[in-house]
């Protein structure tokens, strides 16, 4: 099992450059190594930031972050 102060440390990682590019950051944005803890840490890319997103703001559950995200989609017709 993965301990939380490797998660925090890679989920830090996610969120400084996330910051630092002003959006989310790709895989490409990272060094090998960088990249290979967070796999490691956090698990699939989408996964590790999904965590880093909800664990710098604990307010929003996933359920209400993933509705907000489905009612701002267009409506199919």
């Amino acid at each position: 099992m993965i301990s939380e102060e490797k998660k925090n440390y890679a989920a830090d990682l996610l969120r400084q450059k996330a910051e630092k590019l002003g959006r989310v950051p790709k895989k490409a944005d990272f060094e090998p190594i960088e990249i290979s803890h967070i796999k490691a840490y956090l698990g699939p890319w989408p996964r590790a930031l999904e965590y880093a997103a909800w664990a710098c703001s604990r307010k929003i559950s996933p359920t209400a972050a993933r509705q907000s995200s489905v009612s701002s989609l267009p409506d199919r017709k």
